[in-house]
């Protein structure tokens, strides 16, 4: 018979922060403002629409299980004058399927762009398929773009009357500059006077140095840092341009970034990245692992010959208990991460267990960062 473990990790953390270490000066990376920010008006708008693929194979949606399928088709086909008004459709060849894509900022008409098509019914999959035109609507509910084409696939289905195989997924697929832009974003970015930066990563200490890099090289107050996340730039009086001019000389320009103190925990994977500036104050750890170990190995009971009896299994189990003790390990004051990691290393302990000795730290106020849990 199989074994079955069970693993019981029984976590000890003793003492508490000897001492406040200092804090080391925050670390920083070199980035070009273009790297790290959003322009207020640049950005993508996103684009869904609901089409029929047709073409198929016998691999598309059952009519009788998809009747939004057997509806559009009908639909479809009374506005190309064909009357299937009373009539039972029976077609696999067709598939419904919603049809989604990201619109460029400043796209202008007649531009092409990128869609993904999904079944919506039970098709089997999409492979040859041809998209037939497609609206794809904005959030506000007006159309942006016309989706047409043969649809391209990843994943491949066969079967037969055995067997069968999948690879990938064969009811999504991609048509490349299938969707032709009917109707353009207004905003125009050079008649601005002022808009905004976004920082993709908020804290006060870069949004400060990005405006001050700014001013630095205009020679003039043309940025105001007003949060953590956002930067106001003006357009100077005697600027010899537009607002794209500016940015144009400013995103290029190099700051030095911070961010603060955190550990980033995904307990699923058990995975732990922390930041550079993390740092710890001395505390002393200890950790114990039990381990419970249960076979079973049932034991057939034959009756006695002429005996009129029957035969039964009598249940057996081997049940051990093993326990692993570490000693009392001094985790010393760190001032870097890699001296963090080398005394969090000596202890010799899984990625999930290190999880919870880092929280039983941070309970004790030993540890100077923000764990985040995913």
């Amino acid at each position: 018979m199989p074994k079955s473990f069970f693993r019981i990790g029984l976590l000890i953390a003793v003492g508490a922060a000897l001492a406040l270490g200092p804090v080391a000066q925050a670390a920083a990376a070199p980035a070009r403002i273009k790297d790290i920010v959003d322009v207020e008006g640049i950005r993508e708008n996103q684009l869904v629409g609901y089409g029929l693929v047709v073409g198929l194979n016998g691999t598309g949606d059952s009519l009788n299980n998809s009747p939004f399928t057997k509806q559009s088709l009908q639909s479809m086909l009374e506005r190309l004058g064909v009357n299937t008004a009373g009539e039972n459709v029976r077609t696999a060849n067709v598939a419904a399927v919603m049809v989604t894509a990201s619109l460029p900022p400043f796209a202008t008409q007649g531009q092409r762009i990128d869609i993904s098509v999904a079944s919506l019914g039970n098709a089997k999959s999409l492979q040859g398929g041809t998209l037939l035109v497609t609206p794809l609507l904005g959030a506000d509910g007006e159309v942006f773009a016309i989706a047409q084409g043969p649809v391209t696939i990843n994943g491949f289905s066969a079967e037969g009357d055995a067997a069968s195989i999948v690879s990938g997924v064969p009811t999504t697929g991609r048509i490349s500059s299938g969707a032709l832009v009917e109707r353009e974003i207004g905003f125009e970015l050079g008649a601005q006077h002022s808009l905004r930066l976004a920082l993709r990563n908020p804290d006060l200490t870069t949004s400060r140095r990005i405006a001050m890099a700014i001013n630095d090289f205009i020679g003039a107050a043309t940025a105001v840092p007003e949060d953590p996340s956002t930067v106001r730039l003006t357009l100077p009086v005697n600027f010899n341009g537009n607002i794209v001019d500016l940015l144009t000389d400013v995103e290029q320009l190099i700051i030095q970034t911070d961010q603060s103190a955190k550990i980033v925990i995904d307990e699923n994977s058990g995975i732990i990245v922390m930041g550079k500036d993390v740092r710890v104050s001395s505390v002393a750890v200890a950790q114990s692992n039990l381990t419970v170990s249960i076979a079973e190995n049932p034991t057939v009971v034959q009756p006695a010959p002429f005996s009129q009896g029957q035969t039964a299994v009598q249940p057996s189990t081997d049940l051990s208990v093993s326990q692993t003790d570490t000693a009392l390990q001094v985790i010393n004051e760190s001032v870097t991460l890699q001296e963090l990691v080398d005394g969090l290393n000596a202890l010799g302990i899984s990625p999930r267990d290190l999880i919870a000795i880092l929280q039983a730290i941070k309970a004790t106020g030993a540890l100077q960062a923000e764990i985040e849990v995913l």
